[in-house]
C-alpha cells in the first residue's frame, strides 16, 4: 500500500514507539514568541535543564508588542505586558537561541517571517506554541502546534511524545473565480462541514485549485484548518514552492540545495495511498464569504446573511440564536444592512504581501466611510517595506487607514487598545469568538478584500458591489 505525504513526514522523523503507540517525533525547529517563549525558556532553566540545539530554536516579539506607529517596541498591547518582551529578551540571550527582536528588519508574525526566512521547508518538522502553526503545512513541512511545557520538553530533548493521528484528504477541483480568494474557500469548507469536521486529523489538500495557488495563499488555506478541528494541515510541495525559497537566509543553499531539491521531490501522496475519510470540493461557483456568528463554522457568502433557524440542522439552532444574540444580528438579516464600525486587515492568515495588494486595489482612489475606524497591520517588517515600496502604504492611509507596526494587532485582544464594545468589526483574522477582538466587539471574518470593500461602503459588502475600481484609469 502506497503512503500518503503524512506518512512520509511521519516516518523520517519518528525515532521511537512506545508500548501504547505513542511515537517520539524528532523535532527539527522549534519558533517561540514572547507571549510563551521566555516563561518556557525560564522554567526549563529552572529546572536544571538547556536548550539541547539553540541553533534550531527561534523567538520572535509578535504577540503582544505594539502596533502603533512612533512608540517604543518595547510597549505591550497588555497592560504591563513589557514585562513578557524584556524576560524574553533576557531568556534567549541566556540560553543562546536566536532572537528575532522588536525593531529587527525579520521580525514580524512567526508564520509569516518562518517562510520568509527559510526557517521552514518541505520535510522539516516544526513547533510553536501557537495553534496556527498549521499554516507552515503549505511547504510540505510537518508543523504543529504546541504547549508551552511541550516546548520545554522538546527544547530539552529534541523530540515530542504523540500518537499518530487519523488523515483527511480534501480535493479542491475547478478554478477559483476571479475576487475569490483562499480565505473565502476555507470558510466555505468550513461553514459546509462545521467546526469539527477535520476531527482532530492530519488533513491534505490538493486538487487543481490548490495546485493553483501561489504559496501564500497556501499558507491562508492551510492556517484556517485549525478552526475545521485539525491536527495539522498539509500540500506537497510543488516548483513554485521550491523557487519561493531558493535564497531565503535559513533555507538549503550551495552543495546542499540539489539534495535537498531532490528529497523534496518525494514529498507527494502515493497513487494508492489511503485516507482515513476524503471530502472534495468544486472550486468553480465559489463566492466570497462571511461569518455571520461567534464560531467560523457560521459563515455564508457575503450577498446573504444570517440564516433563518428553521433552515439549521438539529444541534444548530440553540447555537445560532446564542451567536446572533452577541452579534445583533437577526436571522434572516443580509450581510449589505449591517453598517460597521471597524475594519482590521492583518494577521497570519491574511497579513501578507499578496493580502495587502489585495486590499489596496480595492481602495486605490477610495476612501473609508466616517465613523469607521480601519487598521492595517503587515505581517512583517519585510512586508511592510515591500508594501511601501510599491506605494500601497499611501493608498492605505489616504484611503483613512491607520498603518501599522508588525505583529498580531489587533488580531486577538491582549488587554490593551481595541475597538469600543459592541463594535461591529470586518476583519481579515481567523476567530471570531465572543470577545476575541475586545469586549463586546462583534468581529465578522472575511477576505482582505472584503474587508475594504466594507470599510469603503461602510456596511459589509464585497468589492464587486464597489463596482469598477474608482483608482483605475
Amino acid at each position: 500500500m502506497g503512503r500518503t505525504l503524512f506518512d512520509k513526514l511521519w516516518d523520517i522523523h519518528r525515532v521511537a514507539v512506545d508500548d501504547d503507540g505513542a511515537a517520539y517525533i524528532a523535532v527539527d525547529r522549534v519558533f517561540l514568541h514572547e507571549r510563551t517563549g521566555g516563561v518556557a525558556l525560564k522554567s526549563l532553566l529552572e529546572a536544571g535543564r538547556q536548550v539541547k540545539a539553540p541553533d534550531r530554536v527561534f523567538c520572535v516579539m509578535d504577540h503582544i508588542v505594539s502596533f502603533a506607529a512612533g512608540r517604543g517596541r518595547n510597549d505591550a498591547r497588555s497592560p504591563g505586558g513589557e514585562t513578557f518582551i524584556t524576560q524574553t529578551r533576557a531568556m534567549a540571550e541566556k540560553t543562546g537561541i536566536a532572537l528575532i527582536d522588536t525593531d529587527d528588519p525579520r521580525q514580524g508574525i512567526v508564520h509569516v517571517i518562518a517562510p520568509e526566512l527559510g526557517v521552514v521547508a518541505p520535510g522539516v518538522s516544526i513547533v510553536c506554541p501557537d495553534s496556527h502553526t498549521c499554516s507552515l503545512g503549505a511547504f510540505g513541512a510537518l508543523a504543529m502546534g504546541i504547549g508551552s511545557s511541550e516546548a520545554e520538553h522538546i527544547m530539552a530533548t529534541g523530540v515530542m511524545r504523540i500518537h499518530k493521528p487519523e488523515q483527511l484528504r480534501v480535493r479542491i477541483d475547478g478554478v477559483l473565480p476571479d475576487g475569490v480568494s483562499a480565505k473565502d474557500l476555507a470558510l466555505h469548507l468550513i461553514s459546509a462541514y462545521g467546526a469539527d469536521g477535520g476531527k482532530r486529523r492530519a488533513i491534505e489538500f490538493c486538487g487543481a485549485a490548490v495546485s493553483a495557488m501561489d504559496p501564500e495563499a497556501r499558507l491562508t488555506l492551510c492556517n484556517l484548518a485549525v478552526e475545521f478541528a485539525a491536527f495539522t494541515a498539509l500540500i506537497a510541495p510543488d516548483e513554485k514552492i521550491r523557487n519561493y525559497l531558493r535564497g531565503r537566509p535559513h533555507a538549503p543553499s550551495g552543495n546542499l540545495l540539489a539534495a535537498a531539491e531532490e528529497h523534496w521531490a518525494e514529498l507527494y501522496t502515493d497513487r494508492d495511498a489511503v485516507f482515513d475519510e476524503e471530502i472534495r470540493i468544486n472550486a468553480d461557483h465559489m463566492a466570497p464569504f462571511v461569518s455571520w456568528g461567534t464560531s467560523p463554522d457560521q459563515c455564508a457568502p457575503v450577498t446573504g446573511g444570517a440564516p433563518d433557524l428553521d433552515a439549521l440542522g438539529p444541534g444548530r439552532v440553540d447555537r445560532a440564536r446564542q451567536a446572533m444574540a452577541y452579534m445583533g444580528f437577526a436571522p434572516g438579516t443580509r450581510f449589505a444592512d449591517l453598517p460597521i464600525d471597524g475594519a482590521f486587515i492583518g494577521s497570519c492568515t491574511n497579513g501578507r504581501l499578496s493580502d495587502l495588494r489585495a486590499a489596496g486595489a480595492v481602495l486605490k482612489g477610495r476612501t473609508v466611510v466616517d465613523g469607521v475606524r480601519a487598521v492595517c497591520v503587515p505581517g512583517s517588517q519585510r512586508v511592510r517595506a515591500e508594501a511601501e515600496a510599491e506605494g500601497l502604504d499611501e493608498i492605505f492611509k489616504t484611503a483613512g487607514f491607520e498603518w501599522g507596526a508588525p505583529g498580531c494587532a489587533m488580531c486577538f485582544y491582549a488587554g490593551g487598545e481595541t475597538f469600543a464594545p459592541k463594535a461591529r468589526v470586518v476583519s481579515s483574522t481567523n476567530r471570531n469568538f465572543e470577545g476575541r477582538q475586545g469586549p463586546g466587539v462583534r468581529t465578522h471574518l472575511a477576505s482582505p478584500a472584503t474587508v475594504a470593500a466594507s470599510a469603503v461602503a461602510g456596511r459589509i459588502v464585497g468589492a464587486s458591489s464597489l463596482g469598477a475600481a474608482a483608482g483605475a484609469a
